[in-house]
């Protein structure tokens, strides 16, 4: 049978699905590369109005305090000092290692989170380190085995979320503890794997975990709709001390996550009282956004909604925030000149840490169920994608 062309939405050719545009073969994506907005965009619409992603899940409130000094890595405020509190609300879906016994945690008090992406944290002087951001339960890890995980969707597809409620109900109140992982852009360069590769991790024996903080999970909230299901979260949502590296995936997700709550919220998702940023607490922020579906906002009133203007409008720059100056500098390529392209990333080493994990890190219990659970997925799949698998 002859293979149809594939295509973007607009008709023309794809000339390659499996990779996007890149500053070089680790840099950052490229708006250009119409291929990936065209077809995020589409995905992020759809369904709606659910997450096209993560559509089960729950949340509740708490804080963040700060329990060691790592200003010397990030200028951020949430780090300033230690025994600083800051509130903070989150949300849980099940995301882990999905075979192995990791992938049914028995509830989201018992499983730990990642950052995974690469970020970039930079100090008051303007240093930059790339890092991963860790958050490790302090309840302890507790999974379901694949049989327990299927008879408690069937019997309580919401055991998860009663379980983190009344925990908290009760005055048990969950905590994670959090920690970074840190890399200079010298070790980044000599890294034995892309260290931007979402599917590598860097080893904790070369990269060891640093103490942070921990979170603090007391407060359910009073209307989960509102306050859980409606939380919009993104990487691109930064502040000052804390930049996105030139990881593919995250530099996909910058795009993407924003796009999916316009769609799924509308276009002023950060006017709702859960994701209006909390320094202004329900206050308009300061900007020349206006107008729009849902706008509850004054929009400055009578302001002008164009930039620069000549009516004391906000501005840019250290003028006026010292505390932003600028990003720093991506570091693509110290001395060759690099190609902007899309590049074949199927070659790289993708076995070693997953035989690590199986050899290491699973006793042969584990891995028996890690097997069955990957048999129990593909057997009724036909015969030749089983080969395939």
């Amino acid at each position: 049978q002859e293979q149809t062309v594939l295509m973007t939405g607009t008709g023309a050719p794809i000339e390659d699905k499996l990779n996007v545009m890149t500053v070089g073969e680790r840099g950052p994506l490229l708006m250009q590369d119409f291929t990936f907005t065209d077809e995020m965009a589409h995905f992020n619409r759809e369904r709606i109005p659910e997450r096209v992603v993560h559509a089960k899940g729950g949340g509740a409130k708490g804080y963040f305090e700060v329990t060691h000094d790592i200003t010397n890595y990030c200028k951020a405020n949430i780090f300033e000092k230690i025994g600083k509190r800051t509130p903070l609300a989150v949300r849980f879906s099940t995301v882990s290692f999905l075979f192995s016994d990791r992938g049914t945690p028995n509830g989201w008090r018992h499983m730990n989170g990642y950052g995974s992406h690469t970020f970039k944290m930079v100090n008051a002087d303007g240093h930059p380190v790339y890092c991963k951001f860790h958050l490790k339960t302090d309840q302890g890890i507790k999974n379901f085995m694949a049989d327990e995980a299927d008879e408690m969707a069937a019997k309580d597809p919401d055991h998860s979320i009663r379980d983190l409620y009344n925990s908290i109900a009760d005055n048990k109140f969950p905590t994670w503890s959090m920690y970074i992982q840190v890399m200079t852009y010298d070790q980044a360069s000599k890294f034995q794997w892309n260290p931007f590769d979402l599917t590598k991790i860097w080893p904790q024996a070369d990269y060891p975990l640093i103490p942070v903080g921990r979170m603090v999970l007391d407060e359910n909230a009073s209307n989960y709709f509102a306050e859980i299901e409606q939380i919009a979260f993104s990487p691109s949502h930064l502040v000052p001390g804390i930049e996105a590296s030139p990881d593919k995936m995250l530099q996909g997700r910058l795009f993407s996550y924003p796009d999916t709550h316009r769609h799924r919220l509308g276009s002023n998702y950060l006017q709702i009282p859960v994701n209006c940023p909390y320094n202004v607490r329900g206050g308009k922020v300061n900007n020349y956004q206006r107008d729009g579906p849902q706008c509850v906002t004054d929009n400055s009133k009578g302001a002008p909604n164009y930039y620069p203007n000549s009516f004391n409008g906000p501005i840019d720059g250290a003028r006026s925030c010292p505390a932003a100056k600028r990003q720093t500098a991506l570091h693509v390529d110290r001395t060759l000149a690099v190609d902007v392209k899309k590049y074949n990333s199927a070659d790289d080493d993708n076995f070693t840490q997953v035989g690590t994990f199986w050899r290491k890190v699973l006793n042969e219990a584990e891995r028996k169920r890690l097997a069955e659970n990957i048999g129990n997925h593909m057997k009724a799949a036909q015969p030749f994608i089983q080969k395939r698998a």
